[in-house]
Order: structure tokens, then C-alpha cells, then sequence
């Protein structure tokens, strides 16, 4: 499970960073708020970290933009605002969680793992011999692991939870992006064609004038 980690304490991350790595996750630290923001359009995390009052954006900045498009990856503030609020402000935002400064590292831990069982961010789809996993967005083939954007992890995950059924582009908009901005069918079609380039077999049958259906042979 891969961790972002906004703090610019450099101490307090250092600690932070340490126990973390030996509760084992894997964590990505950074001081700076436009530098958290870079790493988070580049790669893939299964959750998010956030100090408010960091260098350049700040963690409200951020997680707002985030949300706003679509981008749903699991956020605890943690940050010495303690105001009532700062705390509603952080929660209007789309945290999942908000702890306050100073804080028992295993208090973290305990909220880290509660949002990793509220979201399943573990569970892994095994299907022909691979691994699927949602959250991570990686399907793991043997000693090969392949990485994919949010979008297509969670439209993949929508084929697999509904195997041999005939879905729509619609019916995919609708599950898939919820109120967020609406894609084309087009981009849909984009993302079912990435998915394809993935794998060595064809698992998507294109039902001419009615959607595609995916098939575990």
C-alpha cells in the first residue's frame, strides 16, 4: 500500500516516514504542496496524507482540486488547525478523516486502517491467473506488474464486477463518474481500447450497437 505524506516539519515527517515504512507501507514524502500535487497527476497512491499550512499550496488547495476532478483517493488531514472550522472545512472538502496536532503515531495507524477496511483498499480480483488490484490500479502478471490511470482501474473493476453482461457507454458513465464531469462516448471507447493494450488475450467483446461485454475465458 503506497502513502503520500504532505509535511513540511522535517522532523515530524522523518518520524512519520519511519514508523510508516515499518508498519509496512510504502511512503512518498514531501515538504512542499505543488510538488504533492505533481506526484499525485503522475502516480498512483492509496492514500493521501495532508499538512494544511505547507510551502506554495496547501493542503485545503489541494485536496479541493483533487476532488473537483474526480480523483477519489482515501485523505486524513493531519495538521495543528484546530478549530471547528478548519475541521468542518477539511471534512466539507472530501477528507475522510482529520487529526489533529500533536498525535500518538499509533493513533494514525489505527485511523490508516480503519479507511483501508471502510474501502477495501486491499482486495484483490484474481481472475486467469492474474491479480487485480482496484485500488492500487495494478494487475499484477507474475513478476510483471502493470500500472494504469484511476480512471481505467475503476472502469475495469466495473467490467469484472459484472462479467459476461453486456454494459453500455452509458451504463459505464453512470457507475463510473457519478456526478463528475461527464465523459463521450468516445473517451469511453479510449479507455476500453487502453484496457485492451494491456492484456495478451481480448477479454472485451465489442456487441455491435449495444456496449461490450467482458469475458474470462
Amino acid at each position: 500500500m503506497k502513502i503520500l505524506l504532505l509535511e513540511d516539519d522535517v522532523i515530524l515527517q522523518e518520524i512519520i516516514e519511519e514508523f510508516l515504512v515499518e508498519q509496512g507501507y510504502g511512503v512518498e514524502s514531501f515538504f512542499d504542496g505543488e510538488k504533492a500535487l505533481d506526484a499525485i497527476g503522475k502516480n498512483a497512491y492509496d492514500m493521501l496524507l495532508l499538512d494544511v499550512n505547507v510551502p506554495n499550496i496547501d493542503g485545503f488547495e489541494i485536496l479541493s482540486y483533487l476532488r473537483e476532478i474526480g480523483n477519489t483517493t482515501p485523505a486524513i488531514y493531519i495538521t495543528s488547525l484546530a478549530s471547528m472550522d478548519d475541521l468542518k472545512k477539511g471534512f466539507d472538502l472530501g477528507a475522510d478523516d482529520y487529526l489533529r496536532k500533536p498525535f500518538e503515531l499509533e493513533e494514525l495507524n489505527a485511523r490508516i486502517a480503519h479507511i483501508v477496511r471502510l474501502y477495501r483498499l486491499q482486495e484483490e480480483i484474481e481472475f486467469d491467473g492474474m491479480k487485480f488490484v482496484p485500488k492500487a490500479h495494478q494487475i499484477f502478471m507474475g513478476n510483471t506488474v502493470i500500472e494504469m490511470r484511476q480512471k481505467e482501474a475503476q472502469v475495469l473493476e466495473y467490467f469484472m464486477r459484472n462479467t459476461g453482461k453486456i454494459i453500455s457507454c452509458d451504463e459505464i458513465i453512470e457507475n463510473v463518474w457519478n456526478d463528475e464531469h461527464v465523459p463521450t462516448h468516445a473517451t469511453i471507447r479510449t479507455y476500453i481500447k487502453n484496457l485492451r493494450k494491456m492484456f495478451e488475450k481480448e477479454y472485451f467483446d465489442n456487441i455491435k450497437g449495444e456496449g461490450y461485454r467482458f469475458n474470462i475465458v
